[in-house]
């Protein structure tokens, strides 16, 4: 027994030595306050100890194999506990469903304590060390854990660093007045000073919660929430609030998680007279966590939550020397991929897609269609000035168009935070929805619903094909349409996220058991297409990716190549069949079929979609 203990405090001290001189350089850089930072490194190898000897086997296999959360293999899913499947063991009991679907890799929506009514879907936690009783304990989250590692399957939580609820523990003493707790957020008794701060800090929801500030009378203090009122943004310019989020965020790793979606992370220091975003120190911060993370929990990984434009995306991954996050949403490509769908354009898309080529191979983006949050229209919008389309009129067409009022439009679902003073506002519904899968069936179009399903899938399939690892939403693998029952809660019923958060319908699962079905139409295709991603080297992290220019401003058209061989992955983004010129007359490998034929040319149907793969010659 000692001498195991010995080898385990070997491997803490050559960690700690690895990234010791670093790592309090910037901490004292940030708060020149050495007893702090010894008292980080006490924590940390306490937090080290009280790691199972399981999980320190997973960071000696990571450790061994950094590459192992980019494998081509790798297909994620984001969920709602209490949605799927009632509570924490009710997702034990499910998790034969989710290898059913190729997942691997599962992201447990927030599931920490935070107060009804005033949670913002779970953003706003009152407790970092409990799970909402309602969907278990934290002993439960340890035994998924342990279940998810035995199939091979990784689980992702939301850390939420910038704000606490107004009810978590330092909340409530900075609200009785003690002024220990009252630093740890942003409290002035001047009001100038929040004014101050209001010139240059723009407002995240100028709709539903207009400000950066919230008056408390009981106090005489204003205090900043940046968000909503009940979430109170910490001052991370306190070393104490450093140290305790970080002993949370190990005390979570500990529980046995592989991925920390670590949530607003632009946001996370503030500085009056600055934007509030992006600012020098925030990479100071999220790097100090890439370090501790890899002293103590090295399996673990860092999911950077940035919705900004590429060039403020992009620095998030810090560099080879100094990496930060190990992966970030590729939000912008999401959104420029629904304009491409409403506008039937792709040029602004291979514009993304070229920006996001060009980048180092080393950086992993979470590639998704739709998730737990809403769309927000935040396109290249000079570029789109060029084509001739103004960023005001053009939103306004977005948002029509996909709730269904623009003439040949199938799309439904609910605009999110309408500004009706700038008429912005973002937008809200389900993969399937957007399709077109709710108003066939409404309808009762046959015809109609096989073109919805047919953009489905090929959207999901264009997904599939960008490099990064693909998300799919809960409910998406079976085209669940969108949910107005939240009208009807009182808690939910003024925010129109809730359309795309309701409850999974198992009914629905159950009917792919018939491959004629619109879910078993959906699933099985999907299906189809994770596996071939699987066995195919083109779809490896590392292989080249480019655009190909066409004629044809309806056609997206992805080059991968790897290990000798060239995949033409080629979109239809209209309701319009199309002829395809190949660009050789070569022998082709159709992937959706495994028929390999001499091609010239390949006819598209509207929403259609192939994967021809060639092998290359020497001369080629």
């Amino acid at each position: 027994m000692a001498k195991k203990k010995t080898d385990s405090d070997r491997v803490f001290e050559r960690r700690l030595a690895r990234h010791h001189d670093e790592l309090r350089w910037l901490y004292m850089e940030l708060y020149d306050n050495g007893d702090m930072f010894a008292e980080l490194c006490a924590q940390m190898k306490r937090y080290y100890e009280m790691r199972s000897d399981r999980l320190k086997k997973l960071d000696a296999e990571r450790e061994a194999d950094k590459e192992w959360y980019r494998r081509r293999d790798m297909v994620g899913m984001m969920m709602y506990i209490d949605n799927f499947a009632g509570t924490i063991q009710g997702v034990q009991e499910k998790l034969p469903y989710l290898e059913q679907c190729n997942v691997d890799y599962i992201h447990l929506m927030p599931f920490l304590d935070s107060p009804k009514g005033r949670s913002d879907g779970g953003y706003a936690v009152a407790d970092f060390r409990k799970v909402k009783p309602e969907l278990g304990t934290m002993e439960d989250l340890a035994v998924l854990a342990e279940q998810c590692h035995d199939r091979g399957i990784s689980l992702c939580m939301d850390f939420v660093m910038n704000h606490t609820s107004e009810d978590h523990e330092w909340a409530v003493k900075a609200r009785q007045g003690d002024g220990e707790y009252m630093s740890r957020y942003f409290f002035y008794a001047d009001p100038a000073i929040p004014r101050e701060y209001e010139r240059t800090v723009p407002q995240v929801f100028p709709a539903t919660a207009p400000g950066n500030f919230t008056y408390l009378p009981e106090l005489g203090h204003y205090v900043m929430t940046t968000f909503y009122p009940y979430q109170w943004d910490l001052n991370y310019r306190n070393p104490r609030v450093f140290n305790e989020m970080m002993y949370n965020f190990l005390y979570l790793a500990d529980q046995g998680m592989d991925i920390i979606r670590i949530d607003a992370v632009p946001y996370i220091w503030k500085e009056l007279g600055t934007n509030c975003r992006n600012l020098p120190q925030v990479h100071t911060i999220v790097r100090m966590m890439r370090m501790i993370g890899e002293i103590v929990c090295p399996g673990i990984v860092l999911l950077g939550e940035v919705v900004m434009e590429p060039d403020k995306v992009a620095p998030y991954f810090g560099t080879v020397e100094k990496p930060e996050c190990h992966m970030l949403y590729n939000v912008t490509t999401m959104a420029t991929t629904w304009h491409t769908v409403a506008v039937k354009d792709v040029r602004l898309l291979r514009k993304q897609m070229d920006i996001v080529c060009a980048l180092p191979k080393e950086y992993t983006f979470l590639n998704y269609l739709r998730c737990h949050d809403d769309i927000g229209w935040g396109l290249d919008y000079a570029a789109l000035k060029t084509w001739g389309m103004e960023e005001v009129p053009h939103k306004r067409y977005l948002n029509d168009y996909f709730r269904g009022n623009i003439p040949g439009s199938v799309s439904r679902g609910e605009l999110y935070n309408e500004d009706f003073v700038t008429g912005d506002a973002r937008f809200c519904a389900t993969t399937a929805s957007m399709c077109g899968v709710e108003s066939a069936g409404f309808e009762q179009d046959e015809q109609k619903m096989d073109r919805a399903v047919e953009k489905d899938i090929m959207l999901h399939a264009y997904m599939f094909t960008q490099s990064g690892i693909p998300m799919l939403y809960s409910g998406d693998e079976v085209g669940q349409v969108n949910d107005y029952t939240y009208k009807e809660d009182p808690d939910k019923a003024p925010d129109s996220r809730y359309i795309h958060r309701g409850r999974f319908q198992w009914e629905l699962a159950e009917r792919i058991r018939d491959k004629k079905s619109v879910q078993g139409r959906i699933f099985h295709a999907l299906r189809h297409l994770e596996e071939i991603r699987r066995r195919e080297p083109v779809f490896d992290a590392d292989a080249e990716v480019c655009t190909k220019d066409y004629s044809d401003r309806a056609i997206l058209w992805v080059i991968r190549r790897e290990a000798g061989e060239e995949l033409h992955a080629v979109f239809n983004f209209s309701d319009e069949a199309k002829t395809i010129w190949m660009p050789e007359i070569a022998e082709y490998t159709d992937l959706l079929t495994g028929k390999t034929a001499q091609t010239e040319t390949v006819k598209l149907p509207g929403w259609g979609f192939f994967w021809m793969k060639k092998r290359k010659t020497e001369r080629s």
